[in-house]
């Protein structure tokens, strides 16, 4: 029998969590406001919360002096370009490891995902002598390259989890019904773990997105993508904040955008299993 839920313990647990989220939101939504301020009213003491003299000024001088689009197309290169090749990889290697597992299967994947602690500044001036010495410093290829190798861990442990609760009884039937190893992984695996694939995808998308170590790194000017973009309101000469959280907005609503529309299925595919 569930246990019943009075209507205090839901006001007191809505009220939390309504808390919990205004806490995380309110540096995006203080970061929206301050970018409709002047200069003055962006650093003023007290800070000033609507009551300030909303102006456009802060977008129209990032655009006149950035291209924003050309950074944003960058950005959308980069981060689908990636996921998309991560997904080509791992998509196989998460199907190997989860129904044809070996002895040390479980070893590989603790290896991969240790990578992941590795300290990006300890392998970044080889990378950096590497993309040099090829000619590939400062190219969209090298930077799909590399985020696909930083969040290829991530990709194949998200679709193995997914693709270990699918029954193998599903894809022995279809073997007995004379389907091939290609055909079983895209006609009865894949779009059994669509939920899983898309929330994995959409994760690595944003991950890719929000990257600044890397490109701030590997990129000046021609694939320089919205994380440039935003640093290069950080100057010498001190922080415009009101400048600075115009370019911030710009680079996060399409973010946001993506994952307001898709967080029924983000939210899907991340529980997908944990429920039986």
């Amino acid at each position: 029998m569930p246990r019943a839920v009075t209507n205090r313990r839901k006001a007191v647990t809505t009220l939390i969590a309504w808390t919990i989220g205004l806490l995380i939101f309110f540096p995006i939504l203080w970061t929206v406001l301050t970018s409709f301020k002047t200069e003055a009213d962006a650093i003023a003491i007290p800070p000033k919360f609507l009551n300030f003299d909303w102006t456009l000024a802060n977008y129209v001088t990032v655009q006149e002096r950035s291209n924003y689009f050309r950074h944003f197309w960058n950005s959308v290169v980069i981060s689908l370009g990636s996921t998309l090749i991560g997904l080509l990889i791992a998509i196989p290697a998460a199907w190997s490891m989860a129904f044809v597992p070996g002895r040390r299967t479980r070893d590989i994947l603790m290896w991969m995902l240790s990578t992941k602690m590795l300290p990006a500044v300890g392998v970044l001036v080889p990378i950096y002598l590497l993309a040099r010495d090829t000619g590939l410093l400062d190219t969209r290829i090298l930077l799909v390259f590399v985020l696909t190798l930083i969040n290829l861990p991530i990709i194949v442990w998200m679709l193995y989890t997914y693709f270990r609760e699918i029954p193998a009884e599903i894809l022995e039937a279809a073997r007995m019904d004379g389907a091939t190893l290609r055909y079983e992984i895209l006609y009865v695996l894949t779009p059994m773990a669509i939920p899983g694939i898309a929330s994995t995808l959409l994760l690595n998308v944003i991950l890719a997105w929000n990257e600044a170590f890397w490109t701030l790194n590997l990129t000046a000017a021609r694939s320089a993508p919205l994380t440039a973009f935003i640093a290069s309101y950080s100057s010498p000469e001190g922080l415009f904040y009101a400048k600075l959280s115009a370019a911030s907005t710009m680079a996060i609503a399409p973010i946001l955008i993506l994952g307001w529309f898709s967080q029924k299925q983000l939210v899907r595919g991340l529980t997908f299993g944990a429920v039986k």
